[in-house]
């Protein structure tokens, strides 16, 4: 097995973007340009990648148990590194809840904001995104038991499921009394919220890679990491979504 050369690519890709978005954020010439170059050749390289993972694990059978230990541990450190982004948002709202500044009028949430109704679309939101989680994991007991048509069943409900939220906070985000520029609170609410609905974004061309190749008979009941990796993520979406909206639609409205 030949050494890839897609990380060095894909590490080039992140670099430029990383600096692509500073030059275009502080107004230098071609930032914009870089972004636009950058994001190319790392969406080209992610997809050559995953597609010789794919290859790796399904026609040339490098993937060892010892292999999948080795890739079970990096998706944990992933979601890990994930838990800890969005912890940093969590901890940056409960500061300013809890020591509300004279510019928001000393109370929290600030008292010229009109924050959005709990029990409405993002209660909805938590109904879909929770029953999300049982379609898939009835997807996955499927390809366990080696029944492909429940499995094929269940991941397209999961998907309408991941859809359907999506269209729903892009309503509420459309329909919103405030926007980011509304003081502290917006920005950390759009952030959060905004941030969580991009992870739903790529958690969802997961699923839908994951659907093509059960389509295409690569998941075995014994080898069907690629899913469970897939499933790991979208779980975690799911609960930060839960503690996201209990802490900033919920307890944070009132």
């Amino acid at each position: 097995m030949s050494e890839s050369p897609w990380p060095v690519f894909t590490a080039i890709g992140a670099f430029g973007l990383t600096f692509g978005m500073a030059m275009y954020m502080h107004g230098f010439q071609g930032g914009f340009g870089l972004i636009e170059l950058s994001l190319c050749q790392l969406i080209f390289s992610v997809s050559c990648w995953w597609r010789d993972v794919i290859r790796e694990s399904t026609i040339e059978c490098y993937h060892t148990s010892k292999v999948v230990v080795g890739l079970k541990w990096g998706m944990i450190l992933f979601i890990t590194s994930e838990v800890m982004f969005f912890f940093a948002f969590f901890w940056s709202f409960f500061y300013f809840s809890f020591n509300p500044s004279l510019a928001v009028g000393g109370v929290w949430p600030p008292m010229y904001l009109t924050t959005l109704d709990p029990f409405a679309v993002p209660l909805l939101n938590t109904v879909l995104l929770l029953t999300s989680g049982v379609s898939l994991t009835w997807s996955h007991h499927s390809i366990v038991l080696g029944a492909k048509g429940e499995a094929v069943v269940g991941l397209i409900i999961t998907l309408i499921y991941a859809t359907a939220f999506s269209a729903l906070q892009y309503y509420e985000y459309i329909n919103a009394p405030f926007c980011m520029s509304d003081g502290v609170y917006g920005s950390i609410f759009y952030l959060t919220t905004g941030f969580h609905g991009f992870h739903v974004f790529v958690g969802s061309l997961f699923l839908g890679v994951c659907l093509y190749r059960l389509f295409a008979d690569h998941f075995t009941r014994e080898r069907h990491f690629g899913f469970e990796a897939a499933a790991w993520y979208w779980h975690f979406v799911d609960v930060v979504w839960l503690f996201l909206y209990l802490v900033f639609y919920l307890w944070g409205s009132y």
